[in-house]
């Protein structure tokens, strides 16, 4: 469990909650104020984050946003609403209400978060009581010059990927173009369609612009692809009872051809998006940086500056 985060993604890439027991420790899902809020979580000291160790005076702030709480079509009622009978860790009608990490506890009624405390109870901004899902597709290419050619760091020697990130509009940070599935929604779908609305800002095209779009993006979205990691994910909006979890997947145009021709436009909760350089410099949302240092371990490409910080078998 003392492996750092990039050797022992390198075993079991897809999975880092259960692998080896590796423990993920919350670290966003701790921070306060809460997201959109003035609300303060109840302080958790590292060592009484897992619920294995007992805290009887434990007393989390309970907070559910007022946007959440007016019932979009997103979102779940109440716990104690009538006729409200959620199936939990199981499929349940079109919502996936089972993790990717396995089963959770499910404690009065209400599912509890499989990582441990985060000082806040109730939903916060998510929608679904338990598990939220999201993807997130990571959309790379190699970084070229005036030429052509591929461009190669001066330190490390290896080549420079790049990826299309978003400047989000609700907390102003750099990430990957996500978003959460829609109810009997699959993956693949999601990856592509978030893509489309946030980084080509396909929701304000006309029919044949999006047409045109789709034929394009296509050939980028069919090839094979790397699935980064699926899971469990450290999100400043996490609770008690309700979590993100997500799967990242990288789709790669080696050639560059395809998003060469492709007019990158933000859109939907994007306010900006644009090529960024990867390195171990990026500062990205949520746990972003850690799905995008798992891309270039797999593409062998450039992180860092530091030898001493890339994982030898």
């Amino acid at each position: 469990s003392n492996l750092s985060a990039s050797c022992w993604s390198r075993l079991h890439p897809a999975n880092m909650f259960n692998s080896y027991n590796v423990k993920f420790h919350h670290r966003k899902a701790l921070t306060s104020p809460y997201p959109g809020s003035r609300i303060e979580r109840s302080q958790v000291p590292e060592d009484k984050v897992g619920w294995l160790t007992e805290w009887e005076d434990y007393s989390p702030v309970e907070y559910t946003a007022k946007s959440v709480l007016a019932r979009p079509n997103w979102a779940d009622p109440q716990i104690n609403d009538e006729g409200f009978s959620p199936k939990f860790n199981e499929r349940d009608g079109e919502v996936e209400r089972k993790s990717l990490n396995g089963l959770y506890v499910v404690e009065n009624g209400r599912p509890r978060n499989p990582v441990g405390r985060t000082g806040l109870t109730g939903r916060g901004l998510l929608g679904r009581w338990g598990p939220n899902h999201a993807a997130d597709p990571v959309v790379t290419r190699w970084k070229r010059d005036g030429s052509g050619n591929q461009v190669a760091h001066p330190v490390s020697g290896k080549n420079i990927l790049q990826f299309v990130a978003i400047k989000r509009r609700d907390c102003g940070e750099w990430a990957i173009p996500g978003g959460m599935v829609d109810p009997g929604e699959k993956i693949t779908a999601t990856l592509k369609r978030e893509f489309e609305e946030e980084a080509l800002n396909s929701l304000q095209k006309s029919p044949e612009e999006k047409a045109k779009l789709e034929k394009q993006l296509q050939k980028l979205f069919s090839q094979e692809h790397f699935v980064v990691y699926r899971g469990y994910v450290d999100d400043p909006r996490n609770t008690d009872n309700a979590w993100m979890e997500t799967e990242a997947v990288n789709y790669h145009d080696e050639t560059g051809e395809t998003m060469d021709n492709l007019p990158l436009e933000a859109g939907d909760d994007a306010g900006v998006v644009k090529w960024v350089d990867i390195s171990d410099k990026l500062e990205l949302y949520a746990s972003h940086s850690y799905f995008i240092k798992l891309v270039t371990e797999k593409r062998g490409a450039h992180w860092s500056e530091d030898p001493g910080s890339e994982c030898h078998k």
